[in-house]
């Protein structure tokens, strides 16, 4: 019985060696196809940003940086860095702030409806950004804030502050509880227990989350879109104020502020990354889980 069977199985093994290149083939040339278009197209837009005239031909007709003055000058690009500077900056900030100890607390204490309290404080994360967006902006506009840089950085701290503490609950779950109480018995309070103990611990995964943090922000358009007035805009709505606005503009000082935008998103990530690895949560769930 087993000279039979032995043939027969090598066909299957076969069809299903087959099917694994087939598939990794085919995932690899999705990929590549992805890559290509990304790259084609963020070529386009800087070769755009330069060009002076672009028709019907593979290049410009020349080059030139005028682009970037005009819409440094028509958008006023100065003034809406720093708006874009300062949110991202004061979102970090208060994540920071109120988002690592809620964590804390929701990760240390028990109570009843802990699952539905989570499940509720989560909510911004689940649901569409405009379907609270509209009613958040009326109340900020009914109390002054809509319109103000302060509004914009209320409106973004909705949905980043459960982010933060989505993230950084399995990081304090993570430690042992009597490293706190061993601190407490030598006579460390709360804060300074936290500040010398639970901090140091945590300071990887709270890199992590206001990493992320930053890169949702310097990218949250609708929130900002709702809240924003003429003098609060940040960098994306500015950009969507310039493709959609009325009255004609020329195409290459639109590109011209999209690279502005890339590069400033850029330049955010490479700073941020100097300070936090991105594969740190990996690493501590794998030595957290390991014997």
């Amino acid at each position: 019985m087993s000279d039979y069977s032995v043939p027969a199985l090598k066909p299957i093994s076969k069809l299903r060696a087959a099917g694994s290149k087939l598939w990794i083939f085919s995932v690899w040339a999705l990929t590549l196809f992805f890559v290509v278009n990304l790259i084609g197209i963020i070529a386009a837009v800087i070769t755009s940003s330069f060009g002076t005239r672009w028709l019907r031909a593979w290049f410009p007709a020349g080059f030139t940086p005028h682009w970037y003055i005009s819409a440094w000058d028509e958008f006023q690009l100065g003034n809406i860095l720093a708006t874009t500077f300062e949110v991202v900056g004061a979102v970090v900030f208060l994540c920071a702030l109120i988002g690592v100890p809620a964590a804390y607390a929701m990760a240390r204490r028990d109570f009843a409806g802990k699952r539905a309290f989570m499940l509720l404080f989560l909510l911004p994360l689940l649901v569409p950004s405009v379907t609270f967006g509209i009613p958040l902006a009326t109340v900020l506009y009914k109390f002054g804030l809509g319109g103000t840089i302060w509004g914009v950085i209320a409106a973004n701290l909705v949905p980043t502050v459960p982010f933060v503490i989505l993230i950084m609950i399995p990081f304090i779950e993570q430690i042992d509880p009597r490293m706190e109480a061993a601190a407490r018995v030598f006579g460390a309070g709360t804060v300074r227990m936290f500040l010398h103990v639970m901090l140091p611990l945590l300071a990887p995964g709270i890199l992590a989350a206001l990493l992320l943090v930053l890169v949702r922000t310097l990218g949250m358009f609708e929130l900002s879109f709702l809240t924003a007035g003429p003098t609060s805009q940040t960098l994306v709505v500015a950009l969507y104020y310039g493709v959609f606005a009325a009255g004609v503009r020329p195409v290459q000082s639109i590109d011209a502020m999209a690279v502005i935008y890339m590069v400033t998103s850029l330049v955010w990530l490479l700073v941020a990354l100097q300070f936090v690895n991105p594969t740190q949560i990996v690493a501590r769930s794998k030595r957290s889980a390991g014997p």
